[in-house]
């Protein structure tokens, strides 16, 4: 999962990138409003965190720009203010959750495996596809009830693949979703990690998971539930 994270508070922002990326996600931070908006509009993230307080474009400005865009992803505001207005403007403004400072990071990180949940149709932490299930709360995968061991990487790509099931998604959308902004997008990593969650989890193709569509990218298909037997 990728996000973006527009913080101006430099301790702050280490801290909370810190925190996330232990968390296994992707995070693209920006120092102020205006390198956040472009941030915005040039990827397309899983979801975003805003500070209200911003230099050069003030969050709710940012937020309504992107929502002007079209820029549908999930975001949270932060903000040093706790009068209902301020939290009702930014709801207003696009927003889909709010976190008053100081906060508990492990709350930041709960708000968003809901928001990204619920902006894919799952609102239950479990997500399940015939005989496999992602735990997105516990980090636990289960394959026919038994747990499979999986990488950081591996994990991230089939969790982005559990929540977009039934897509074609490029080798390109891929890697911008599980790696940061700075990385090698020709890497033909993505390659290595599809063949090693397919031995892990399909190795003789059986269930056909996960489809290679040629020149378009991958597919993790819809499976039936009388596969899980």
């Amino acid at each position: 999962m990728r996000l973006l994270l527009v913080e101006d508070d430099a301790a702050l922002a280490q801290n909370l990138r810190d925190h996330l990326q232990q968390l296994l996600y992707s995070v693209d931070l920006a120092t102020d409003g205006e390198i956040g908006l472009f941030q915005g509009q040039e990827y397309d993230y899983d979801a975003a965190i805003i500070d209200v307080g911003l230099p050069k474009l003030d969050g709710i400005s940012l937020i309504r720009a992107l929502r002007d865009a079209q820029r549908d992803f999930p975001v949270i505001i932060l903000t040093a203010r706790d009068s209902w207005q301020d939290k009702v403007e930014g709801l207003d403004a696009g927003a889909d959750d709010y976190l008053t400072k100081p906060f508990h990071p492990e709350e930041l990180s709960a708000r968003l495996k809901a928001l990204i949940r619920r902006s894919a149709g799952k609102a239950s932490p479990v997500i399940n596809n015939g005989p496999l299930s992602l735990n997105s709360a516990s980090g636990e995968v289960l394959l026919h009830g038994q747990s499979v061991n999986l990488s950081g990487s591996e994990y991230k790509l089939l969790q982005f693949l559990m929540l977009h099931r039934g897509e074609v998604k490029s080798k390109t959308v891929l890697t911008e979703h599980i790696y940061d902004q700075d990385f090698d997008l020709d890497s033909n990593v993505i390659e290595v990690f599809i063949r090693r969650l397919r031995k892990k989890l399909d190795p003789d193709n059986s269930l056909g998971l996960i489809e290679t569509l040629r020149g378009q990218g991958y597919r993790l298909n819809k499976l039936d539930d009388a596969q899980g037997g």
